[in-house]
């Protein structure tokens, strides 16, 4: 079916789910590869080949205030990509946010280290961050957002969860390759040269992206709302930009947009990123037991956040994104206290626990949050209200562990502030609409479908 003839909006198109749903996995997959390699290098390399300082804490923080610059660019980037979105389409911003970030982590994997031209090595890598940054800032809103709006309501939590399933399917694929490389490589091999194949590698998954990408049809709720506009136009109705609108009309929704994703954001990189640099520096283990933990953890989050999203489609979104917030803000303080027993299998067991509480929060927030807002600034929306929360919860998040790990020496106060973090968005689920069923076609002051049996309460704009 083509996209000038969309199927009917709300309506999934007859077997085209599926190719929409690989689309934008493979997309986000490689997306957040490039995006949590830079992560992980943060912690194991970049501290010393970029940033080199005598206390091995400073040196990582430094890495990490980098890897914040890219969380400080998405914002930018969801403005920019969601006006666009919401005016052009979805599909063409998702292919360009796909080479985006693809070519600038190529391009970190060809850069000089400190050692060979000095400053200007950080300064290269922050702009090359700051791309990957601004490219993600689009990607996510477009990626859920067409998986939203080619399903249908019904079950609209399982479909939409899967491009979520990219974050933890990238973060397996980064960390899988490191582990590789760690165990087939010396440290000088691999603090040498061996760091950049991941990096370099990343263009050949761009490109696998990229031929999957540009397969699928554009979003039919969109194509749909897209010939309103255009008739409206038609019409002398002048068009306001998307952003302004969402923050005119829907700021609520931008407020709650980011409180849903604040505890979930803060828990996974610390569950993950920050992990990393626990075990190394102040447990003194190898590198190899974060990693593989990483890599087992992140195989069973991926394999069950379609299945916490797929519980939202029976449940509601609020009170299966409640059991993962309230199980988070629990298992912050068992999660160090088993870390710190320095085994290898209570280690994993406890990231895997933390990751499937993540998931409880993460599998329903696609749908959730893009339920939130009308089409005309679905992308906008979504897109502002994710990556704002990501600047104040997952940009922070390594750099507040690392400083609070430095000055204090014991993991109670980074456990106290993830659990608070996870009561946040606690309190945010109690305070939101519940969104699940709503129809994507009409207004987001519309009543819910009524149930069986009950007259449909018609918003005020449908009453005749």
């Amino acid at each position: 079916m083509s996209e000038t003839t969309p199927a009917k909006p709300g309506e999934p198109r007859p077997g085209g789910i599926a190719r929409v749903v690989g689309a934008s996995l493979i997309g986000t997959t490689v997306e957040w590869y490039d995006f949590f390699l830079y992560g992980s290098a943060a912690a194991l390399v970049f501290n010393t080949l970029f940033f080199p300082s005598s206390d091995p804490l400073v040196g990582t923080l430094l890495a990490f205030m980098t890897y914040a610059i890219g969380f400080l660019a998405r914002p930018i980037g969801g403005m920019v990509f969601g006006h666009y979105g919401d005016r052009i389409g979805r599909k063409k911003l998702l292919v360009l946010s796909l080479l985006m970030m693809g070519g600038a982590t190529f391009a970190m994997g060809l850069l000089p280290t400190y050692g060979s031209i000095g400053v200007g090595a950080p300064i290269l890598l922050t702009v090359l961050r700051l791309i990957q940054g601004f490219a993600l800032g689009g990607e996510w809103g477009g990626a859920v957002l067409i998986v939203s709006e080619h399903g249908g309501d019904k079950h609209r939590g399982f479909w939409a969860s899967w491009p979520q399933c990219g974050v933890p399917a990238g973060n397996l694929l980064a960390t899988a390759v490191l582990a590789v490389l760690a165990s087939v490589q010396s440290e000088a091999v691999f603090q040498s040269w061996g760091w950049r194949i991941p990096f370099l590698l990343s263009g050949v998954l761009v490109l696998i992206g990229l031929w999957i990408r540009v397969s699928v049809s554009e979003s039919p709720v969109f194509l749909a709302a897209q010939a309103k506009a255009e008739a409206a136009a038609a019409e002398g109705v002048e068009e306001k930009p998307p952003v302004v609108e969402v923050f005119r009309r829907s700021w609520r929704e931008v407020l709650g947009a980011i409180g849903v994703r604040f505890g979930e954001n803060i828990s996974y990189y610390v569950l993950t990123s920050f992990l990393l640099v626990y075990v190394t520096t102040h447990l003194d283990l190898p590198k190899s037991t974060a990693l593989n933990a990483v890599l087992i953890a992140s195989a069973v989050h991926f394999v069950t956040i379609p299945l916490w999203g797929a519980l939202s489609d029976r449940l509601g979104r609020k009170p299966v994104t409640m059991i993962g917030a309230v199980g988070m803000a629990a298992w912050a303080f068992a999660f160090f206290s088993l870390v710190d027993t320095r085994s290898f299998a209570v280690i994993t067991l406890s990231v895997t626990v933390g990751l499937l509480l993540h998931g409880a929060m993460y599998g329903p927030q696609a749908a959730f949050i893009s339920e939130m807002f009308d089409t005309e600034v679905r992308y906008s929306g979504a897109s502002v209200g994710s990556q704002l929360a990501s600047i104040l919860a997952g940009a922070l998040a390594p750099i507040i562990a690392v400083e609070l790990l430095r000055q204090y020496g014991s993991s109670t106060p980074i456990a106290l502030y993830l659990s608070a973090a996870a009561l946040v968005t606690a309190l945010t689920v109690l305070v939101v609409k519940e969104t699940r069923g709503r129809d994507l076609t009409r207004p987001a002051k519309a009543s819910p479908p009524a149930r069986k049996g009950q007259e449909p309460v018609l918003a005020r704009s449908d009453r005749a």
